[in-house]
């Protein structure tokens, strides 16, 4: 049974780069009827906060990713407890010493010496009586002893990797003050909970290497790593500097909807083109990892746009009914309003303000070489109630008066009585302008 899961840390809210795994995890999953589990990286207390628990939930609820069950990993303390006391049994966990400060001048030197800033392991050549004194002066953190062999996986998405693990810093599992780290935690949650498939960012390459060991010296198999591209801007910059304004609540407060982010990030970085989607099932059906590649990839946030306006297109009135009373939108008018104004919003927060436009009228931009023009076809106005026959018969007529035709003739009554050179059909539109600011 395939079983994936995706494990943010609650310190602070999802942004767009915590959406891949969450949404690539959940297809694999969803794809193949199995077992998609939310796992709250919460080891952290002191910077874990409930708040962010519950905005992971509510980002995840809006988005439609539903998880089958939630775990905690502050609840499974005692988990990680047994598996270190197991490798320490094993002579593959081993107590050090170092500051960060003293961690630092080393890597310097190495550096300086030309030689890769891995950990020496000079805290296997210390004594117990040493122990005991530094013990008395600082608490100590934990590392797992690697085996210096080739540690090597077939990626799903980068495809054959090889790391030697002679080049890896022995991995800290336990921090001083006893917080286990991700890495423990990570490697026995993966191992108890019977994950199958893992995709993360590329940049946790290594970090999967020495967690493959971890899980081997437990006695496991290890799941089936897949490693996504990272993220830039969209001219290939660094988007960690941006992340702070493409968090998943801001987006869904721009207006953005969920079938438009999920459709651009179950393709972003694919040899296949951007689909939208209207369903998460329609995702799933045709989400394929190979198709994936490891070279960065660009995000814009603008792209978000289009795709939600393509979506807003399809739907009905009773999909947006909310939305639109909101608005201020009478119920009786609700119907004719949605269908003139689907096609010219970009998101519903749009609505507001054609609402605003058709309630309380705009006011008219008229050109000095128009303004005869418009005062002869608006003294012309038909009185009314007007009807989605009004425009039309109206220009009809005011094109025999003057002998304007074409966009001389249309776009200075549009600006007149909306203010705007753009918009929907004014056949349309005309009937349910309440309010007309133009004079004739």
């Amino acid at each position: 049974m395939t079983v994936t899961r995706f494990a943010p840390s609650p310190t602070g809210y999802l942004h767009i780069g915590n959406l891949r795994p969450a949404l690539m995890n959940h297809l694999i999953a969803k794809q193949a009827g199995g077992t998609f589990i939310l796992r709250i990286d919460d080891t952290d207390a002191e910077r874990s906060k409930q708040e962010y628990i519950d905005a992971i939930q509510e980002d995840l609820d809006w988005l439609g990713i539903a998880w089958d069950r939630i775990e905690y990993q502050s609840k499974r303390l005692d988990r990680y407890a047994e598996a270190a006391d197991k490798m320490r049994a094993m002579g593959r966990l081993y107590e050090a010493f170092e500051t960060p400060t003293e961690l630092d001048l080393k890597r310097k030197k190495q550096l300086n010496m030309g030689k890769p800033p891995v950990y020496d392991r000079s805290a296997l050549e210390l004594s117990d009586a040493e122990k005991d004194a530094l013990r008395a002066d600082r608490a100590g953190h934990w590392r797992f002893k690697l085996d210096w062999e080739r540690i090597e996986w077939a990626d799903g998405i980068v495809g054959d990797i090889s790391i030697d693990a002679a080049s890896v810093s022995d991995p800290v599992l336990i921090r001083g003050d006893g917080q286990v780290l991700y890495t423990l935690a990570s490697v026995v949650d993966d191992t108890e909970m019977g994950i199958t498939h893992v995709v993360r960012g590329s940049d946790h390459v290594t970090n999967t290497a020495t967690q493959i060991q971890m899980i081997r010296a437990l006695g496991f198999e290890p799941p089936i790593f897949a490693h996504h591209s990272l993220l830039t801007g969209p001219q290939g910059e660094a988007l960690s500097k941006r992340l702070g304004t493409l968090s998943l609540r801001d987006l869904r407060a721009s207006g953005v909807k969920p079938m438009a982010l999920l459709s651009l990030m179950a393709r972003l970085g694919s040899s296949d083109g951007v689909e939208l989607r209207m369903a998460m099932d329609e995702l799933a059906e045709h989400f394929d990892l190979s198709k994936f590649g490891s070279a960065p990839t660009k995000f814009d946030a603008d792209d978000l746009y289009p795709l939600t306006a393509r979506y807003l297109q399809a739907l009905s009135l009773q999909d947006v009914a909310a939305d639109v009373a909101a608005a201020g939108v009478p119920a009786d008018q609700a119907e004719a309003f949605w269908d003139v104004v689907r096609e010219n919003i970009t998101t519903l927060n749009d609505l507001e303000g054609w609402w605003s436009l058709m309630r309380d009228g705009a006011e008219p931009v008229i050109a000095e070489d128009d303004a005869e023009f418009v005062a002869t076809a608006l003294g012309m106005m038909p009185a009314r109630p007007w009807t989605d026959a009004t425009w039309g018969e109206w220009t009809s007529a005011v094109k025999a008066e003057t002998g304007r035709k074409g966009r001389g003739l249309f776009m200075p009554l549009r600006k007149a009585l909306t203010g705007m050179d753009h918009g929907p059909d004014m056949g349309r539109l005309l009937p349910l302008l309440q309010v007309v600011k133009a004079k004739g």
